[in-house]
Parts: C-alpha cells; structure tokens; sequence
C-alpha cells in the first residue's frame, strides 16, 4: 500500500512536471504574473486564489473591465485556468456566470480595442530612412522581421548559433514559436535584395561587423519582445507617422499584407508568418 501510494506522489509529481513543460518559458512567465494581479485582487477583498470558485473570477474580470482590454480579461482567465492546473486544481472556466458576464462586458465595450496598422513598404522605407548608423541594430532588427513575418517572440528569441548565411540569403532557425510549443522547429528563409539600403541581409551582416557589438554566441538582439513595439514607435514618431498606431506586430501584418498585395498565395504567406489558419491570415 506503502509503495502504492509513493508510486502515485511520484507520477503527481512527474505529471505536473510534463503539464510546465508544455508550455514556454515566457508564456509561463506571463501567466504567473497574470495571477499574481488576480491573487492581489483576491487578497485585497478577502477572496480565496487557490482554489477559487467561478463567482471569485466573475468578479474579478467585472473590476478588469473598468480599466483593461476585452483581450486581456480572457488572457487573465486562461492564466487562473493554468495555474489552477499546474496546482492540482480545476476550476470551470466555462461555467455561465463567467461566461455571461464576459458577454455583458463586451456588448457593454463594444470594439473599444483597436487593432494596430501593419508596417507596409512606404512607411517601412520611411522608418529605415531615419536609423542612423550608431543603431545598426534596430535597422536589422526591423528589416530582418518585416521580411521573415516574425512575432515579438520570435525574433528576439534569435540565437547567434541559429542563424546560417547563405549564398541566397539568410537562414534562420525559429527553435520555438506560439504556435509550436513543442518545439519542433521551423526555418525562414530571407533572401538578399537587390536594393542593398533595404536589405535585410545587408544589414545583418552588418550589424555583425559593428564595432559597436561582438556577438558570438546568446541572444542576437539583445532585447525583450516589448522594446520591439517601442524601437517600432520610436522611429516611426522621428519619420513623421502615428507611433500610436503601429506595434511590435506591424511588422509581422506588414508582411502578410505586403506579400498578399504582391500576388503571394495565403499557403506561402502562412509558410512564412507561421499562421495555422487562413482566416487568422485573411
């Protein structure tokens, strides 16, 4: 019985390990941080966190809704939701009082979020326009990711060791993506341009070259997925566009756009951005 019982603590145990695995470190990352505020939330009303009940979280995304995107009330939702999961708990994040409540609220906002324009050419070349060369770095951090569709994540989640020249171009190994948590792995492929002031080639080998920075091995860029909105909005606000309207997104939907506009089919775009569906690139 002793043995039975030691048997199921470890398979717990190895079970809850498989269930973290699962899921990358910076998603990880955002749901401990996502119930952290909702814990807080809890604390401050004398609510119970862990295990809480679908009432405690009906309540929680009603405060949200005064102050936070629809978006993120359902973020919020699917951290409590992992967490719980992670701890041994279930919690029914379908139940009617969460899910009517989540309706009324966004019937009550309406499209209050607003979706962030795509980086297209013109305002692309506009942005490379006015990178000085002491920031090289953001100059291949923007070209390298309109023209290889990457997320946020991905591209500053690029290795030195990932990345192979080519005499076409360049290929860059994407270790793991949003939509490919097991990490198999994929490859974008950026080929050279024959306009060499944009190429994002050009301007990789570039930034490695730079007496500025000796990169032999980690992170290319340096940089968390947040600054990529902000070099985006910097330069954008210096080539005279809205910096409020574009973010760290605009690159990868300035692809997709760009490309869709050239002619390209919604199977070689979605090879390159990563999109699992062609509504999502539609």
């Amino acid at each position: 019985m002793n043995n039975l019982i030691t048997d199921v603590k470890s398979l717990e145990i190895e079970t809850l390990k498989n269930l973290k695995n699962s899921k990358a470190d910076n998603t990880l990352k955002a749901y401990q941080s996502d119930f952290r505020d909702f814990s807080g939330f809890c604390a401050k009303n004398g609510l119970s966190s862990i295990p809480t009940q679908p009432k405690i979280v009906a309540l929680y995304i009603t405060h949200l809704s005064k102050f936070s995107k629809f978006s993120t009330l359902k973020r919020r939702i699917a951290s409590i939701s992992v967490i719980h999961k992670l701890k041994g708990h279930y919690l029914d994040t379908k139940h009617p009082i969460i899910m009517e409540n989540l309706h009324g609220i966004k019937r009550t906002l309406g499209s209050r979020q607003k979706a962030k324009k795509p980086l297209l050419i013109n305002d692309l070349k506009l942005i490379i326009n006015v990178i000085n060369e002491e920031n090289i770095r953001d100059k291949a951090l923007i070209l390298i990711g309109f023209a290889g569709g990457f997320r946020r994540s991905e591209l500053v989640n690029i290795y030195y060791e990932d990345i192979e020249f080519v005499k076409e171009g360049v290929k860059i190994l994407i270790k793991r993506s949003k939509t490919d948590q097991i990490g198999e792995g994929s490859i974008k492929a950026i080929p050279y341009l024959e306009n060499q002031e944009f190429c994002p080639v050009i301007a990789l080998k570039n930034y490695f070259k730079t007496k500025f920075v000796d990169i032999s091995e980690g992170k290319v860029f340096e940089i968390s997925d947040k600054s990529v909105a902000l070099i985006i909005k910097k330069y954008a606000k210096k080539a005279g566009l809205d910096a409020s309207k574009y973010a760290g997104h605009s690159l990868r939907s300035g692809f997709a756009t760009t490309a869709a506009e050239f002619g390209a089919e919604e199977r070689n775009i979605m090879a390159m951005t990563g999109h699992k569906t062609t509504q999502m690139v539609r």
